[in-house]
């Protein structure tokens, strides 16, 4: 079936929300901010001397991370009162107040109170661009309209770097205004094109706004013919299902801890945590200190190699728009589960194996030094490419198109929420010890997330049910059988079951 441009459009216009979070943010380690704060000038006009405490810098990049915690948590509610549409105006409204502060900043009060604030806009928006795509997607190519969201984070993560690269050398405070400012742009054009974006119909339907819905569904999925089969057929599932909940479901929090429910809770919530145990954050961030320790010594040799891997980065994402509603999100992120197992296991090994580890007094931590083996340095680099790759046509999109599809509508909104939520915690939680594991364990590290990638893949084969090709509506049947997913492979015929003799005698 060929869907409408305007579909593409509506979701790619939407998905500049995922640019955002990675130009700004993506766990403020890769993002924008990581090339800032080695800025002279930005340094001198936060402190007035020449060098940030690790106290400052950690509040710099850490309240930006709390502000996405919250930010997150905040728009469900907002989500569900006023519509995905108007809170990701909000949401965009509020990132831009925070950017705005954060380019115009004279000093470091003013420099952090600008990144909470500019943190509960990217939460916010990093929670409801997968929920707004999932409820406007046909199902055979939800997981492809998602993903948008991921190739849009990676490109800004791309954009971010070389950005920082070409400012870092201006003697004066545009070389760390600009890149702040430049954010802008984006979240301002988001904010004028959702105005022009469309309601969410299952949001609409649940107001009982149905003529809007159908309207909705009509132009998105029917080329603008409300009596089109696959329009009608859509419609009456979602006012089938709207209905069944009303009458049995509950939309406060405790929703989330009934029945099946509280299944899909804890996988997507685990699936966030996931994401960010891969290592993914650390490695994108500590790329010029991996390549270091990997023997590439000259600052424009990593500075080269960490804007190749941003390139692959982006690139590696599009296998997974193209094919991931065909694979399948179980195969997806099982293949890439193990895939960066398995470069993350081969570079702590070959590390380990040829490299020197020796005490530096100046740094206060192990340093390794790979340079006397160049084979071992390039086989390094590339399971770094390897490992990032693999990431990206996986548990990059899969992160966020999971948790986005598979909670009832009366509680969607939180479900994933508080899913995004548990995803910056963790975020905030490796910031923490990666630098303490690359300093103590050096190789180590690598053998660690590798060990990570090797259990989630064992994960999201026993407990995972496969979500592809099924729609919103029939979430509750997929998730009614084994909790060993591996069990149910055959796909079941979803149908209303007729009533029993006695629950005819009740009516």
């Amino acid at each position: 079936m060929k869907y409408s441009i305007q579909l593409y459009v509506v979701c790619a216009v939407a998905a500049i929300g995922g640019f955002c979070f990675g130009y700004d943010t993506a766990s403020s380690l890769c993002g924008v901010i990581s090339g800032v704060l080695t800025m002279e000038d930005f340094i001198y006009t936060m402190t007035g001397t020449d060098f940030l405490w690790p106290i400052q810098t950690s509040v710099i990049t850490g309240l930006l991370l709390a502000g996405c915690f919250v930010g997150s948590l905040a728009a469900a509610p907002l989500a569900e009162a006023y519509s995905r549409k108007y809170t990701i105006v909000m949401g965009c409204t509020v990132f831009i107040i925070g950017a705005a502060i954060q380019t115009g900043a004279t000093g470091y009060s003013m420099m952090i109170g600008g990144r909470f604030v500019a943190g509960l806009g990217v939460g916010s928006l990093s929670m409801l661009v997968p929920l707004y795509q999932s409820e406007l997607a046909p199902k055979e190519i939800r997981g492809r309209l998602i993903s948008l969201n991921q190739l849009m984070i990676t490109v800004g993560i791309m954009v971010a770097f070389w950005v920082g690269a070409g400012t870092q050398y201006i003697k004066s405070s545009a070389s760390w205004r600009v890149p702040l400012g430049i954010q802008i742009g984006p979240a301002a054009f988001l904010l004028i094109g959702a105005f022009f974006l469309p309601f969410s119909p299952r949001w609409l339907l649940s107001k009982g706004r149905n003529e809007e819905a159908l309207a909705v569904l009509a132009r998105l999925h029917g080329n603008g013919d409300k009596t089109a089969p696959n329009v009608v057929a859509e419609y009456e599932e979602i006012v089938s299902q709207i209905e069944n909940e009303r009458a049995v479901a509950i939309t406060s929090y405790t929703g989330l801890l009934k029945g099946t429910v509280r299944r899909r809770l804890v996988l997507g919530i685990l699936i966030q945590i996931f994401q960010q145990f891969t290592g993914i954050n650390s490695i994108m961030y500590y790329a010029p200190t991996i390549f270091k320790q990997a023997g590439v010594s000259s600052t424009a040799s990593s500075l080269i190699a960490s804007g190749v891997n941003g390139v692959v980065n982006v690139l590696s994402t599009i296998p997974a728009i193209l094919f991931i509603d065909r694979l399948g999100r179980r195969l997806t992120m099982i293949s890439g589960a193990l895939v960066m197992g398995l470069a993350m296991l081969l570079c702590g090994i070959v590390m380990g194996a040829t490299s020197k580890v020796y005490w530096d007094e100046a740094t206060q931590s192990n340093l390794v030094d790979l340079s006397g083996n160049r084979s071992a340095s390039y086989f390094c680099i590339v399971t770094v490419y390897i490992f990032v790759s693999g990431f990206a046509y996986s548990w990059g999109p899969c992160g966020w198109i999971y948790p986005a599809e598979i909670y009832p509508l009366s509680v969607r909104a939180k479900g994933t929420s508080i899913s995004t939520a548990a995803n910056w915690l963790m975020n905030f939680v490796i910031s923490l010890f990666v630098p303490i594991m690359l300093s103590r364990l050096t190789w180590g590290t690598y053998i660690f997330f590798g060990c990570c990638c090797m259990v989630m893949a064992v994960c999201v084969y026993l407990f995972y049910p496969e979500t592809k090709g099924r729609s919103l509506e029939e979430m509750d049947d997929v998730f009614s059988g084994s909790v060993l997913a591996y069990k149910d492979k055959k796909p079941k015929v979803f149908e209303t079951p007729s009533p029993t003799e006695k629950e005819l005698d009740a009516y």
